[in-house]
Formats: C-alpha cells, structure tokens, sequence
C-alpha cells in the first residue's frame, strides 16, 4: 500500500498522451458495471486502472476475466468493432486495463488462475 502502483499508471498514459480513468474497486461493483466501464473503454481506447481489484468478489472476477479475455481476443485479431456483452461496438487498439492490488489485507480474494 503507497507504493504508488496507480500514480505510475496515470503517469505513463499521460506521457502517452491517453486518457486513464481510475475505479476504486469494491464489493459493490458486479460484472455488468464492469462489462460497462469495459465498454467505454474499448470504445474510447482510454486506459482503466482498477485499483485494489482484489476487493471484488471472487464470482464477479470470474465473469470479468471472460469479459477480458473477449476483448483480448478482439485486439489480437486486429478487429475494429466486436461483439461485446450482445452489443456491437468499436474497438480503439489504445485500450489499456491495468489492477492494483495490496494482497493479505482481510477481506482481499486470491486471482483466480485465468486472472493471472
């Protein structure tokens, strides 16, 4: 914790002239509120930085990595547009998704083995 793991993260996309959007991750958010911030941005090719990404529950990261994984796959196949959560959209190759994550605090969740 302070390491400064987001601040390194804010900086880079600055000096890369791309926008990064900072989600303080929690219990709260479930995997159609991140299948939405995906959304945004895939289709503005801005970077997401989520920070104490292990605070989510265990059964939303296991939906949010197939999220990831199908936008990996999106970008691998040199694809613009996409079907993402029964949607089509555009997809921006500057996309970045970047998690921070202070493990062995209480109520932190292990990865699970495709997260990582």
């Amino acid at each position: 914790a302070g390491t400064g793991k987001t601040e390194t993260v804010k900086d880079l996309s600055k000096a890369m002239a791309l926008q990064c959007k900072v989600f303080c991750c929690g219990e709260g958010l479930d995997f159609k509120a991140m299948g939405s911030i995906f959304s945004g941005l895939v289709q503005t090719g801005a970077w997401g930085c989520f920070d104490e990404f292990n605070r989510i529950p265990v059964e939303v990261l296991s939906v949010v990595s197939a999220q990831i994984k199908t936008i990996q796959t999106a970008l691998a196949d040199g694809l613009k547009r996409f079907t993402f959560e029964g949607r089509e959209i555009n997809l921006m190759s500057t996309i970045g998704i970047f998690i921070t994550m202070n493990p062995g605090y209480a109520g932190r969740t292990e990865l699970p083995d495709n997260l990582k």
